[in-house]
């Protein structure tokens, strides 16, 4: 989905004239005092949207700082599911480890909520992005995520946790956190699941090892969370899950971004080599 047939959706939704805030597996806009997101024209994706819509709620119930829906339930335009989102006050600063680190404590430490979370499916998109990439990457290098993505399911199923699995938020990162005046709040909230905890600190671990997230900047999300999941015996495997989603993640943006492609390349490559220091540049 372009820039032009989401701000297509949003005339027919009656909030056309926003401002572009992101374009990634979702169109999001500020209108005035709200944020919209767009979806892809697929009818999968509805149920998502009003998954995170009632995510949302709960965690609103629950004490949680977190973004807050403006509308109770998903609207679907022009097949499009569009949900509509209280804007958030502008940043006083930047999100860092630790801010992420005591927001997981908060998620982590909560019961199941009333209603049905699914598992994490960090791999459930390798096939999509990879048809999406078409003929832009070496048929080879696809051949090559499929079947790692296999073993790794396979490996995932079979891990023994460390910690009670339970809702989790599923993109477990910095930039998901919005820090304002009344302090850092979660955003981002259609990956929230209920698997292995571990799934949200083996994201901060892959980001000291591939993307040159300082080290003490790690310690300090470590000593907040206060359990370094480097420490737990399955914690390569769920690495090895989500590297071989961001190569296919990247994959699909090849056919017109020739940067995309060359890191594309370097990360197919660098797990081809077992070279598991590699740095990869985020995308």
């Amino acid at each position: 989905m372009d820039e032009a047939r989401a701000r297509d959706v949003l005339a027919q939704a009656g909030l056309g004239g926003g401002a572009l805030l992101a374009l990634g597996e979702n169109a999001v806009f500020a209108v005035g005092d709200l944020v919209v997101k767009v979806g892809r024209a697929d009818p999968a994706l509805l149920g998502r949207a009003e998954r995170e819509l009632a995510v949302a709620h709960w965690l609103a119930g629950a004490g949680v700082p977190a973004v807050r829906a403006a509308e109770p339930e998903a609207r679907l335009v022009g097949g499009h599911p569009l949900t509509l989102w209280h804007r958030l006050p502008g940043a006083v600063r930047p999100a860092g480890p630790e801010d992420l680190a005591v927001l997981l404590r908060r998620l982590h430490a909560l019961p199941a909520p009333p209603f049905p979370l699914a598992a994490r499916d960090l791999l459930g998109g390798v096939e999509r992005w990879l048809r999406l990439a078409g003929d832009a990457i070496d048929p080879a290098d696809a051949a090559y995520l499929r079947d790692r993505r296999d073993a790794c399911a396979g490996e995932v199923a079979g891990l023994v946790p460390h910690l009670p699995p339970g809702p989790i938020h599923g993109d477990a990162l910095p930039r998901n956190v919005h820090v304002g005046p009344d302090g850092p709040v979660l955003v981002d909230l259609e990956t929230v699941s209920a698997d292995l905890r571990e799934h949200d600190l083996v994201v901060m671990a892959l980001s000291r090892d591939r993307y040159g997230l300082p080290a003490e900047s790690y310690e300090a999300f470590v000593a907040a969370y206060g359990w370094d999941v480097r420490d737990w015996e399955g914690c390569s495997v769920l690495r090895g899950a989500r590297e071989t989603a961001s190569c296919a993640w990247v994959s699909q943006h090849a056919p017109t971004n020739p940067k995309a492609l060359a890191e594309f390349r370097r990360r197919v490559d660098s797990l081809r080599e077992g070279d598991g220091e590699a740095r990869w540049s985020p995308f």
